[in-house]
This record gives structure tokens, sequence and C-alpha cells, in this order.
């Protein structure tokens, strides 16, 4: 697969580690969810491309209030391994 960007096929696949925020000033206290995905960067253009893994996307939705039925089994696990902060998001 070459890059979407430039065409280029001189790519590299890394580990990444990476903590998303949560926008808006109620999401403060929020601190967020790690993720550990494989970047997949271009090195001769540098775009760069990643894939959230299912676990922390299911922590996303869930923060989020966001229901996904192909996240709905992943988005219990979360509930009961205490990843959501207790701050409600968009009240």
């Amino acid at each position: 697969m070459s890059c979407l960007l430039c065409g280029s096929d001189n790519r590299a696949e890394l580990t990444a580690e990476m903590l998303i925020h949560f926008s808006g000033l109620k999401s403060l206290a929020n601190p967020g969810v790690w993720v550990f995905p494989k970047l997949l960067v271009c090195l001769d253009c540098g775009c760069s491309h990643f894939t959230v893994p299912e676990r922390e996307l299911a922590s996303i939705a869930y923060t989020l209030e966001i229901s996904s039925p192909t996240l709905g089994s992943s988005a219990g696990d979360v509930a009961q391994s205490g990843l959501r902060s207790e701050v409600e998001i968009g009240s």
C-alpha cells in the first residue's frame, strides 16, 4: 500500500504512544485516553496514518456517550474497568 498523499512506497511502521484529550472546558478534569497504535509513516513526505485500537476506541465512545453497534461489547468492558471519568461530557 502506498502513501495516500504522495504515492510513495517508502514507508515505515512504528509503535506510537498517544494521549487523546477531550475538548472543551468541561473536559479539563478528564484525564484522556492513552492509545498505543501502530503508526504508518511515509519516509518521503511525512504523512502518517494510525488506527485507534478497539478497546481504546470504545473508551472514547463511552466517555463521549456515543453509542456504536460495533463497539457495544467493548464498551461494557471499558465501563467495568473504570476508565470513565466521573465528569459528564456535554452537560
